[in-house]
């Protein structure tokens, strides 16, 4: 979610499993440190884990990872087509927590994860998108913080796109589940983030 303040332009992609279909559907995920698996092993972050688990559900899906730490909505916006280049089916869209943490009005970061899928859709009108729910800290003041949550579900409304309640729900806070940072998820947290997303991708890639 947090990470480097500079982002790099390094995307990691999810390597394609073992005799996989090369006909299979794409899920991109676009995303920020929480999505790179910062402090991790690629292989430990929730795209690699989720595609362990459209593997073994025999879902014809492969994942790129398409995480970038310290990125930003704004960020997200300049590289989507980017990150598409190779196509997309699925675009799951993890970003805003950066935006938060700078203070970034919510409205601004509202308005970017709009365009973020208006131009999804411009390089696939029938693509499934998902937009993950971020939250903020309490000392980012009562306002800003409510301002911010309800952000997420009004552009899922808006855009008619799926929404991912919380990306970092039964993580964030948890000492145990996060690196020394208090920021970055574990190995075992990102296990429970993917949990998170499979919640809400599976009904959306399973016929």
């Amino acid at each position: 979610m947090i990470g480097l303040l500079l982002a790099t332009w390094a995307i990691v992609i999810a390597e394609e499993p073992p005799n996989a279909n090369h006909t299979a559907k794409r899920i991109v995920i676009l995303g920020d440190s929480v999505t790179a698996g910062y402090g991790l092993d690629p292989k430990e972050a929730y795209p690699a884990l989720l595609q362990k688990k459209i593997t073994a559900a025999k879902l014809p899906y492969t994942v790129a990872n398409a995480g970038v730490s310290g990125d930003t909505t704004a960020g997200g916006l300049r590289r989507v087509a980017w990150a598409m280049t190779k196509g997309a089916d699925v675009l799951v869209i993890a970003l805003g927590g950066n935006d938060g943490l700078r203070g970034i009005a919510p409205g601004e970061t509202k308005k970017n994860l709009l365009g973020i899928v208006a131009k999804a859709r411009t390089k696939n009108p029938k693509i499934k998108i998902l937009v993950a729910g971020m939250q903020m800290p309490d000392n980012m003041g009562p306002g800003f913080t409510a301002r911010f949550k309800a952000l997420f579900a009004e552009v899922t409304r808006e855009s008619k796109t799926t929404l991912i309640p919380f990306l970092l729900e039964g993580i964030g806070g948890v000492e145990k589940l996060n690196q020394a940072d208090g920021i970055h998820p574990t190995a075992e947290g990102q296990m429970k983030v993917a949990e998170n997303v499979w919640k809400i991708l599976q009904p959306t890639i399973t016929p």
